[in-house]
C-alpha cells in the first residue's frame, strides 16, 4: 500500500509540473491555461489527501493499532 501511495504522489507531482507548463500567465483564466489550472488544484488536492493518509498511517502504527 505505501509503494501505492508513494507512486501516486510521484504521479501528481509530475502533473503539476505538466500542466504547470500549460499556464498563460498573461490571461491565466482563458483556453488551456483554465484547464490546466484545473488539473493543477486537482492533483494539488491528490498531494495533500496522500500525505494526510501517510500522516494518518504512521500514527496508526505508532499507537499499536
Amino acid at each position: 500500500m505505501k509503494i501505492f501511495i508513494y507512486s501516486l504522489l510521484v504521479i501528481a507531482v509530475a502533473l503539476i509540473i505538466y500542466n504547470f507548463t500549460f499556464v498563460d500567465f498573461a490571461n491565466p483564466l482563458a483556453g488551456d491555461s483554465a484547464t490546466a489550472l484545473i488539473g493543477i488544484l486537482a492533483s494539488s488536492c491528490v498531494v495533500v489527501l496522500m500525505v494526510i493518509l501517510l500522516m494518518s498511517r504512521a500514527i496508526s502504527e505508532k499507537a499499536g493499532e
